[in-house]
């Protein structure tokens, strides 16, 4: 069996950034990945700002008696004139600094009586000043290409003046799921049935990526029909993602379907929950038989996830959404993680590399869920996070483990 952290580097290896840019408005660009580089046509703040409501002054003026009069009042947006010599400008909270200014005075260090005021404190150069440039300099990268565009990302864009931005593609994504007993919720359920709780796991967390996700339902558990789908989801995808049928039963069609429409490495990955995974390609072509000019087959990427609730729900996160995120051009996908304490004893060790359900407990310790099967799906919105355990690793009560939030998996 694979270790975790092999299997992922085969993944990673594989994976190349998809072809296609769109330009986007960046109001719209939500959680879209640059394709190129954003780079500061200006310096931020474009000119020297106030940081307080109060008075720029001219430290030297000060020297001759702490009272000026005030000769102009700058209102954030407004152009100010030079600061006349010996006297002081009203300001306020991000309004330029006259020329002439070398401090600004916050008005709760001054006295105003009329069309005077007292200076009560002593400034120093620079005060309450922020400098133009302080925070960008023209000409730096701010956003490099690559970069997933969260909202303060998008502000950071608009705050030098980018109205659009170029972006990669959606990855599209073709899923599908395999089970004579899957039922959709609102049908009754037959004997032996249950209903498909992962088709709406996996479209929801394929969604929350940002890809464009094309929905087969469920396929039935035959062979033909398993190829069939196969061939017409590679067509127009980058990626095809199953769940169930990846396994080595006599009822687990997925896995020669594969190898029948492209090539597959099949894995028994070292982890639990969710040992089970497949990675490969699909031609494509008219039935799945050769590519564009007759050269080698154009393919479209597979990856079967087991069927077990959890154990999809694991193997998403931890192989398919640093996989689909190198697709769209991301290239730091692998999610931090936190050295917490266990506040649990779990005597007895594993061989494979456990995820545990875990959650943050009020004393910032570790709490694990009761019961850590595959198939129990209520520890996965219990928990807000996973225990990265090693193989053949028994934890104790006190020690340190390694902790990965869901906040790091699922954004």
């Amino acid at each position: 069996m694979l270790a975790t952290a092999d299997a992922l580097a085969i993944l990673l290896d594989a994976a190349r950034p998809i072809d296609g840019i769109e330009t986007l408005p960046t109001l719209d660009a939500l959680n879209r990945v640059l394709a190129t580089d954003v780079t500061s046509p200006l310096d931020v703040p474009p000119m020297h700002t106030s940081a307080m409501d109060g008075y720029a002054v001219r430290i030297a003026d000060l020297a001759h008696g702490s009272r000026l009069p005030v000769s102009q009042r700058i209102p954030a947006g407004h152009a100010p004139a030079p600061l006349a010599p010996n006297s002081a400008a009203r300001i306020f909270t991000g309004a330029t600094v006259p020329a002439g200014a070398d401090a600004v005075v916050m008005q709760e260090q001054t006295e105003v009586a009329g069309d005077e005021v007292t200076i009560v404190h002593r400034p120093q150069a620079g005060e309450w000043i922020t400098a133009q440039g302080a925070d960008i300099r023209a000409g730096s990268v701010i956003l490099p290409a690559g970069t997933r565009l969260t909202p303060q990302a998008l502000g950071l864009a608009a705050s030098v003046g980018c109205a659009q931005l170029e972006v990669r593609r959606r990855v599209k994504v073709a899923v599908f799921f395999t089970g004579d007993e899957l039922t959709m919720p609102g049908k009754p359920l037959k004997p032996g049935a249950i209903y498909n709780s992962n088709r709406f796991t996996l479209r929801g967390l394929l969604e929350k990526l940002g890809c464009d996700v094309t929905d087969y339902g469920i396929v039935a558990d035959r062979l033909d029909a398993t190829r069939a789908t196969l061939r017409e989801a590679a067509e127009a995808h980058d990626l095809i993602l199953t769940c169930g049928g990846v396994s080595v039963g006599e009822e687990d069609h997925v896995k020669p379907a594969v190898e029948a429409e492209g090539r597959l490495s099949m894995w028994q990955i070292a982890m639990k929950p969710g040992k089970p995974l497949a990675f490969g390609a699909v031609r494509r072509g008219a039935g799945g038989t050769g590519g564009a000019n007759g050269g080698e087959p154009a393919e479209t990427f597979f990856i079967g996830l087991p069927g077990n609730p959890v154990s999809s729900f694991v193997t998403f996160l931890l192989f398919v959404r640093p996989f689909v995120l190198r697709l769209a051009g991301v290239q730091a996908v692998a999610p931090r993680a936190l050295s917490l304490r266990a506040d649990f004893t779990q005597g007895k060790a594993d061989r494979r590399n456990e995820f545990l359900r875990a959650r943050v407990n009020a004393a910032g310790g570790l709490d694990l869920f009761a019961n850590q099967s595959s198939a129990v799906l209520t520890s996965t919105v219990w928990a807000d996070g996973l225990i990265d355990n090693p193989p053949n690793h028994a934890i104790s009560a006190g020690e340190t483990v390694r902790f990965i939030p869901f906040s790091e998996l699922l954004n």
